[in-house]
């Protein structure tokens, strides 16, 4: 378990404080994460890598000459704002384009391609390789959709290199998809991770007994079974990944990199005791073994387990692979020189507090009323919500919406302060949410809140139909932006009906405490229906069996904020059933 902390919520902060000073001949910290302290004499394209934290080396200790030139960290096993995004990537630029690399989980994705399409908008040439090596999280076929667990670590190594050595982006963009191409991993545990604070691990493995591929956050695996010898874990691992040779490749005349990887509290010994079979099973297949890797490469902050990765060389690949590089956290030989240079932070996240009526800075000053009902009813649930997220997830959905209620509220209180109306109160609780929450609950509810706010503007006081044309823009803009869609076991279940009912109420003329409450039954129930479905979108995906029968943690929070939300309403001054 996690000892050493001192207020968790703080532990992230502090941690990359830490770290940014222990490691400054490498880093330097900005807001969102870390970028190099040096840079090449002649400009690159620049690697930007990034994720939730809790998985050191990666990110942050991936920084440096050869490898990547910044790292956006996001909370515990939460990924990072697209503004966090945003800004290291503008920092981190050098005019010749970005690459953004990372694992492939929903939240990443929807932070990461926000952060994307609004950087091509400012003119950035930025493009986006996702990491995919998880053989277990999809079957052949589907490899778009797999995970990307220690195989981060090719990617980038690949991808630095080809940076380093002057490839142009496309060149950057072919190398790094070539080596996600070649790249299988497969991962294990003994037993799951505990985050600073909790009194128990994200899940739990039976004595004596090990998961079958787990996922990095805390994901359960997808099979248990006994605990074998260190040499029937490497057969395990060695046998599973030989079923996955990429296409093109000619096992009988393959050169692969293997890397043995340690997930938190398997030591280093024990890792050596496994991969001394793996080394001898591939040899025995006639596999040529470059440059292995055993140790510590991508962690899931003290979990009891470990994963094999295997990189399947051709002759480009092989070159980038060994070439040198000097990070916090992986160094191969030696690097030319840099040149340290103070770094100018290129932030985006100044909120303007514009013009507004008095009727709408009135409706402000309810949303924060509602905001800091809100944040009240998600410290109430936030273990009930983590142990539904425990079920198929990574047990972090509390948390995560503990984060952003709490963030979102300072923010709209902030903004109200200064004369906000209530689009941009919202505005700022959006920004808020999503850089604070981060993860895919993060990036959802800072899309609901936008385009609520937007439909509300700053000028009027809004009538009972605004605000169910407002909840309609939101449960459009989340659709499209999520793609789910009812039936996938996410917070849309619960979304959709909760919008229809609003509307349907609203437009038979009911006032709106009335029609508010109305709906939120309908979401509650429609939350609660949610246990019988199977998941078929987000981490829970690959867990989709042992999902049924709980119901999603999104669609469960989603429905309990609305119920409390009809608290403030019908408390509201000048709540009244003919109120319209």
């Amino acid at each position: 378990m996690t000892r050493l902390f001192n207020e968790p919520e703080n532990f992230v902060d502090e941690m990359m404080g830490g770290f940014a000073a222990a490691a400054s001949r490498w880093v330097q910290q900005i807001p969102g994460g870390v970028v190099r302290a040096g840079r090449p004499a002649e400009p690159t394209v620049s690697l930007v890598i990034g994720g939730g934290s809790g998985h050191y080396p990666a990110f942050g200790g991936l920084v440096g000459p050869g490898l990547a030139h910044g790292a956006v960290m996001g909370n515990l096993f939460a990924s990072p704002s697209a503004h966090q995004v945003r800004t290291v990537a503008r920092t981190a630029d050098q005019g010749r384009g970005v690459l953004l690399s990372y694992g492939n989980y929903a939240g990443d994705v929807l932070h990461f391609d926000e952060a994307q399409a609004e950087l091509r908008e400012a003119g950035m040439d930025v493009r986006t390789v996702t990491v995919t090596d998880d053989i277990i999280s999809a079957p052949r076929g589907e490899e778009h959709k797999r995970r990307g667990i220690a195989g981060d670590l090719t990617v980038f190594k690949v991808a630095g290199a080809a940076c380093e050595q002057g490839y142009d982006l496309d060149g950057v963009e072919r190398v790094a998809r070539l080596a996600n191409d070649r790249t299988r991993s497969l991962g294990v545990a003994f037993g799951g991770c505990t985050l600073p604070g909790a009194d128990a691990p994200l899940f739990e493995v039976p004595q004596g007994r090990m998961a079958v591929g787990l996922g990095i956050h805390g994901e359960p695996g997808i099979d248990e079974v006994d605990v074998p010898t260190a040499a029937g874990l490497a057969e395990l691992f060695v046998t599973s990944l030989l079923e996955e040779v990429p296409d093109g490749v000619d096992p009988a005349d393959a050169r692969v990199v293997p890397l043995l990887n340690g997930l938190g509290s398997v030591k280093y010994e024990e890792l050596f005791v496994v991969y001394r079979t793996v080394h001898e099973l591939l040899l025995e297949r006639g596999i040529s073994i470059v440059d292995p890797e055993v140790g510590e490469l991508c962690t899931s902050f003290d979990m009891a387990g470990c994963s094999l990765t295997l990189l399947w060389l051709d002759e480009e690949l092989e070159r980038l692979w060994t070439t040198p590089a000097d990070t916090p956290g992986f160094r191969r030989g030696q690097v030319a020189e840099q040149q340290r240079v103070d770094v100018v932070v290129k932030d985006d996240a100044e909120e303007i507090v514009g013009a507004s009526s008095a009727e709408s800075r009135a409706c402000a000053a309810t949303i924060v009323t509602a905001l800091e009902a809100l944040a009240r009813t998600v410290d109430e649930h936030a273990d009930e919500l983590g142990r539904l997220d425990q079920v198929a997830g990574d047990g972090d959905h509390g948390i995560g919406m503990q984060r952003g209620a709490h963030a979102g509220r300072d923010a709209a209180r902030a903004a109200v302060e200064q004369g906000a109306g209530a689009e941009t109160a919202l505005r700022h609780a959006a920004s808020a949410w999503s850089d604070r929450a981060g993860g895919t609950s993060g990036a959802i509810w800072a899309t609901m809140l936008k385009a609520f706010g937007a439909v509300l503007g700053d000028d009027a006081r809004p009538t009972p139909k605004d605000l169910a044309r407002g909840v309609s823009a939101a449960r459009d803009a989340v659709m499209a932006f999520g793609k789910a869609k009812v039936g996938d076991k996410t917070m849309v279940d619960a979304v959709v009906p909760f919008s229809d009912e609003l509307s349907a109420r609203v437009g038979d003329g009911s006032g709106l405490t009335e029609a508010w409450a109305g709906a939120a039954a309908a979401a509650t129930a429609a939350a609660g229906a949610t246990a019988s479905m199977r998941a078929t979108l987000g981490r829970a995906r690959s867990h989709g069996e042992k999902s049924v029968g709980t119901p999603d943690p999104g669609a469960v929070s989603f429905a309990l904020i609305c119920t409390t939300i009809s608290d403030v309403i019908s408390q509201a001054p000048g709540a009244r059933p003919e109120d319209h």
